[in-house]
């Protein structure tokens, strides 16, 4: 068996759980006010492996654009994709960033791999229609693979699937309870167990929820500070659009944590496997040293203004939640100050 990708080995027993544990795994966007987290190292953080799998081979992301996308974008998420693989972004980087994901090992030893992208589909005609359950998910991406036109592979050996739903897609528990989730794939749908992740663009939806810094829930006062000298600003998007630039922090999260944790039996804390607390939960709302109760953290500002934190391809910035170092036992991202 290949001990860089166990999918198979570990599927009877996870089939068995699948009709309750896929109702809960989730990333719940947390309101920033009332967030813990773990900037400072904390021994309180009981981060554990439980011997399932990791993404230790090469991984291949493929994009699934569902419904009506903006161009525009789609190119910016797309630039922050493929930053994870460039090494001429300067520091500190999107890959900067993921070396820190990468210190996640499985039980043989070997490490979370390299991410790239590798693939897009266009799912315009919204083949699963404008409401979709977690579990049509699934249909999205079977309906992506066998598409008569210009589908994308079905790889079941290092293949991670990126479903992205557009403004005007409603989706299970959407603004109410998440931004997105991660989960794998049914035989009994798909032929083969693949990881894959969701995230909805959240810019017409629900901007004060999943777009955090950049928005701030109506009716909820003013929000906390960007800056520990005062000032209640909301800060600037640095790609020109709330609802993608909080997008690309929430894609981050949950391609850290379905690289940890594929198949919900690997990297989390807690001792509840239905409802972990992975990686990127424990640093939500954490994007630069001396982050909390609301406040970002030390990020830099481009000449506009906004706030950013890690550099991309093309000239990009993007603002991107720290996660959990193994090692340091802390928060951490590559602009750390310390």
């Amino acid at each position: 068996m290949d001990n860089k990708f166990h999918f198979f080995h570990y599927l009877h027993f996870f089939l068995l759980l699948s009709s309750s544990c896929f109702s809960l795994v989730a990333f719940s966007w947390i309101p920033y006010n009332e967030n813990k987290n773990y900037e400072g190292s904390s021994d309180l953080v009981n981060l554990e492996y439980h011997m399932g799998p990791v993404l230790s081979s090469p991984i291949k992301l493929y994009v699934i654009w569902y419904g009506h996308w903006n161009p525009s974008h789609q190119a910016t998420i797309r630039d922050f994709l493929n930053s994870f693989s460039s090494s001429y972004a300067p520091h500190p980087s999107v890959a900067d960033w993921w070396r820190t994901v990468r210190l996640y090992t499985d039980q043989t030893g070997q490490n979370i791999s390299t991410i790239s992208l590798s693939g897009e589909f266009f799912d315009y005609k919204y083949s699963q229609g404008k409401y979709l359950s977690r579990l049509s998910m699934q249909y999205v991406i079977k309906n992506a693979v066998r598409s008569y036109r210009e589908s994308i592979p079905l790889n079941y050996k290092n293949g991670v699937y990126l479903v992205l739903t557009s403004y005007d897609v409603q989706v299970q528990e959407f603004c109410r309870a998440v931004c997105g989730f991660h989960y794998f794939t049914f035989p009994s749908i798909l032929g083969v167990t693949v990881p894959y992740a969701w995230i909805g663009y959240s810019g017409k939806q629900c901007p004060g929820f999943c777009a955090y810094p950049f928005a701030w829930p109506k009716n909820s006062g003013k929000p906390p500070p960007n800056t520990r000298n005062g000032g209640n600003n909301l800060m600037g998007a640095p790609n020109g659009d709330p609802g993608v630039d909080g997008m690309i922090s929430v894609i981050a999260h949950e391609l850290a944590e379905v690289s940890s944790n594929p198949l919900v039996n690997a990297w989390y804390a807690g001792d509840n496997p239905m409802s972990p607390t992975e990686i990127a939960d424990l640093c939500l709302g954490v994007y630069g040293t001396g982050a909390g109760g609301g406040y970002v953290g030390q990020v830099y500002k481009d000449f506009r203004g906004n706030g950013f934190n890690l550099h991309g391809v093309k000239g990009r910035k993007f603002l991107v939640q720290w996660v959990w170092n193994p090692l340091r036992r802390r928060c951490f991202g590559p602009n750390a100050m310390d």
